[in-house]
């Protein structure tokens, strides 16, 4: 399967955030925050890109007033938190994901959890290619042909998470499938179904995929970050896989 660097690159941003737990402890106790702030903005634009990903599926799904808040109204607030309560972090490799789950605390106050139509999940043996290609088609816009753009969010990276078949197939038993679906499709169509899968999927179910998948995050630090146990955790992101598993198999396998 293609690989990519930019999971070597995600493990490089969580060793230099692990890094730079001691230095803002250090600034906060000498009472710079001058610096304590520049130094955590080197920190900013990964999770800005967690949080313009979580409005753009609220605002997709209509849980979400697209002119209400922007990314800076979590940054902003998050500058705050991490301020005011880094002494709250244990250890430094814990560091990490308090980051994560100060985030997933502020967004959860501004977007409202939709509630979630099973008709998708009962149904997704059931879709036809063509079916899948609507879809695909819908999800890229907005109904009446124009492709969905958001103020501000303007960042290629801002829908772009780098999704691969790594993330969705493991099992060796998948492999031949795997195979076969990455001679087929470009890098592109790959990472563009897996982002419309997702986002048809319950909230929870797509939040522990992403916080596995684009931000290495473990199975016990996603149950903290929301507050879950280690075995739901892992069976949301069970379920997200074999979703995705199957969608792909409908809908490319032929």
């Amino acid at each position: 399967m293609k690989t990519k660097v930019s999971y070597y690159q995600k493990e490089e941003f969580r060793l230099f955030v692990t890094r730079s737990f001691p230095n803002l402890i250090q600034l906060k106790k000498e009472g710079d925050k001058a610096s304590f702030n520049q130094l955590v903005l080197k920190i900013i634009p990964k999770i800005r890109k967690y949080v313009n990903g979580e409005f753009n599926n609220a605002i997709k799904k209509g849980n979400f007033p697209i002119d209400k808040y922007k990314a800076n109204d979590i940054i902003d607030q998050l500058f705050i938190e991490i301020y005011n309560h880094i002494e709250e972090v244990k250890t430094e490799n814990d560091f990490y994901m308090w980051l994560f789950k100060k985030t997933n605390e502020l967004l959860e106050d501004i977007i409202t959890e939709e509630e979630f139509d099973n008709l998708f999940f009962k149904n997704i043996d059931d879709y036809s290619k063509p079916e899948w290609d609507e879809m695909q088609e819908n999800f890229s816009t907005d109904g009446g042909g124009d492709l969905l753009m958001i103020e501000e969010l303007d960042d290629y990276s801002y829908n772009h998470n780098n999704y691969t078949l790594n993330n969705v197939f493991i099992e060796n038993n998948d492999k031949a499938l795997a195979e076969k679906i990455d001679k087929e499709l470009n890098e592109e169509e790959i990472e563009n179904h897996i982002a419309l899968v997702l986002h048809k999927l319950p909230n929870p179910m797509r939040n522990v995929f992403e916080l596995y998948t684009n931000e290495q995050l473990e199975i016990e630090e996603i149950a903290q970050i929301r507050n879950n146990t280690v075995a739901e955790v892992k069976q949301l992101l069970n379920d997200a896989k074999k979703a995705l598993q199957v969608s792909f198999l409908n809908r490319y396998s032929n």
